[in-house]
């Protein structure tokens, strides 16, 4: 017995217990060391800590400044949030057609974030940001400021929450959404993105930088 007459609860409850607080709050301690390797990893590579024009602002709403890619956040953000809906598709079909080899349902979210980060990481290299500025709309990209590449991965975790949570039709609809949105408000999004990096179209270059400048 315990105080006041309280039955003391088994040791083996106690220590279940313990486990099942520990296992849930592992993915998420897992996601803030990410968060914390990619600021480490970006500063390492050389990217500033935040915007070096003074400006405090959390949201840049204008692509076409040297602004862009230098804050929290700025429209770019919106497609990382694409990213997390994409990825979370992609993991419900794993566990649909490879159901042994998928990862569990809690482990998704630090896996996403991993991914995003890696790709922050690679985004920021010499390579990457050349290319960007040869072939894309992105002029005068310099690569991602710390605050909003931790930020992209964050958008991206946000992804992944939002898709869990409506499920993943819903998600791929937001996701056609906000393309279509993101088109008419910047002349830009997630897919023109990956075709203008990676296959490039001299057209669709022209029509989007009538004398601006942007960044990813």
């Amino acid at each position: 017995m315990g105080m006041a007459g309280t039955p003391l609860m088994p040791r083996s409850v106690v220590t279940r217990r313990r486990e099942s607080l520990a296992g849930r709050a592992a993915p998420w301690l897992a996601v803030a060391a990410l968060l914390g390797l990619t600021a480490l990893m970006l500063r390492w590579q050389g990217r500033v800590w935040w915007c070096e024009e003074g400006d405090s602002a959390f949201w840049i709403s204008d692509v076409w400044t040297s602004h862009c890619s230098q804050h929290w956040a700025d429209p770019y953000t919106i497609t990382h949030v694409s990213h997390g809906l994409i990825f979370w598709t992609v993991f419900v079909f794993w566990a649909k057609w490879m159901p042994r080899w998928a990862p569990p349902v809690r482990w998704r979210l630090p896996i996403g974030v991993a991914v995003a980060a890696a790709w922050e990481i690679v985004e920021n290299t010499e390579f990457v940001i050349n290319r960007y500025r040869t072939v894309t709309m992105s002029l005068d990209y310099m690569g991602d400021s710390v605050a909003n590449a931790v930020g992209d991965v964050i958008a991206c975790g946000l992804g992944m929450l939002i898709a869990r949570a409506i499920g993943w039709k819903w998600a791929m609809g937001l996701f056609v959404l906000t393309e279509i949105v993101l088109l008419f408000v910047m002349r830009d999004n997630l897919t023109l993105n990956v075709i203008m990096l990676f296959w490039p179209i001299e057209a669709i270059r022209q029509w989007q930088t009538p004398g601006h400048i942007g960044g990813p």
